[in-house]
């Protein structure tokens, strides 16, 4: 028990010392050439209030030649699935990407991925909407912006339901091009 007393002002000490020289989340991340992504899809509708679509990812094209190999970056996708267009009106933006962290860099496009299950109920009758053939299951929007680090930054994808679905007599189907308008909204740590 006496050697223990000798011990004592040792790892006093000791514990004093880490204590001073540690360092938090927030001086590490000072350094570190990041920021932050948050990326919500809402819609305008007028007419079709009964359009689902199917949600697979969102990219960022992070080189100005969309054909060079990792020109897109692929981000963390939280709430895939099928949803009804009409339910993400403004106020209720679906949260596509929460919190995601990226290497600061210029970013020239974001793209929506969608899957094959996109469709549309007229009158009780689904009917498919086509987005390989005719349609586009890699919609994009230009937004050019440069991401500075240590700031958090906010896309919202709007997408236009009226003007993104028509009909293709010639193929004698419903078709998805999606219409898309981003809002970055970026806020500083």
């Amino acid at each position: 028990m006496k050697h223990l007393q000798s011990i004592k002002p040792h790892l006093f000490t000791f514990i004093i010392l880490v204590c001073l020289t540690s360092c938090n989340k927030d001086d590490v991340n000072e350094d570190a050439n990041l920021s932050t992504v948050n990326v919500k899809l809402k819609s305008t509708i007028g007419e079709l209030n009964k359009v689902y679509l199917e949600i697979e990812g969102v990219q960022l094209r992070v080189k100005e030649n969309e054909n060079t190999p990792n020109a897109w970056l692929s981000l963390n996708v939280i709430n895939q699935g099928t949803y009804n267009a009409y339910d993400l009106r403004e106020g209720s933006e679906l949260l596509l990407v929460d919190n995601f962290e990226i290497e600061s860099t210029f970013i020239y496009e974001i793209r929506l991925v969608l899957g094959n299950n996109n469709f549309i109920d007229l009158n009780n009758i689904l009917y498919s909407l086509d987005v390989t053939n005719s349609g586009n299951a890699l919609p994009s929007n230009l937004v050019r912006t440069e991401l500075v680090k240590n700031r958090f930054y906010e896309f919202v994808i709007d997408i236009d339901i009226d003007k993104s679905v028509n009909f293709n007599e010639d193929e004698n189907m419903m078709v998805l091009n999606p219409k898309l308008y981003t809002e970055i909204r970026q806020i500083q740590y």
